[in-house]
């Protein structure tokens, strides 16, 4: 048996794709990992270019939950603001901010809101249920309603402060990395 082989059996291909799940923020490495290094080592590919997932309204709410955790976990948790720069921080809220301004979605709405939100509609649209997905949408912190909100998904352009965001916080993560290991 050659490794290719032996690898396949092993069920290598569905261990690597978990560690790059299309939501980190919830679950990084099995719960082994910290969710938000996995949200910021998968930020370049989840929401460095947001219109890589037009007509999959699904990717792109979660590549949303992407923006909306980082940018409440660097600030809120005690862990990781200690730790990151400033700078990351504020480039972050200022793709939270681009991203809702482009989806209409409610300024002081409270980050956890907004996730739940999206991630319901990403498992409804999963599940084929458009409507279940609409439904999720209509929460207090969308002001465009169910049917606009999954349009604009649907539609994604490049969003430049998400896109550098994405960027930086990639960039701290290695340089928290290189601290830690020197």
């Amino acid at each position: 048996m050659n490794r290719r082989t032996l690898l396949a059996a092993l069920g290598l291909p569905a261990l690597l794709a978990a560690c790059y799940s299309a939501d980190p923020a919830r679950s990084y490495l099995f719960g082994a990992g910290s969710s938000v290094r996995g949200a910021a080592l998968n930020a370049p590919f989840q929401f460095g270019d947001l219109s890589k997932w037009q007509g999959q309204p699904g990717r792109a709410a979660l590549a949303v939950v992407q923006i909306e955790f980082l940018a409440d976990a660097l600030v809120n948790d005690p862990y990781w603001s200690a730790k990151t720069s400033p700078t990351v921080m504020t480039q972050m809220e200022w793709a939270r901010r681009e991203a809702r301004n482009y989806l209409g979605i409610h300024e002081g709405a409270p980050a956890e809101a907004v996730m739940g939100s999206l991630r319901q509609a990403a498992e409804a649209l999963d599940h084929g249920s458009r409507a279940t997905a609409e439904a999720a949408l209509q929460a207090p912190a969308f002001s465009r309603g169910g049917a606009e909100t999954l349009r604009l998904l649907a539609s994604m352009p490049r969003l430049p402060r998400s896109a550098e965001a994405a960027g930086a916080v990639n960039a701290e993560m290695a340089r928290q990395d290189n601290l830690r290991n020197n």
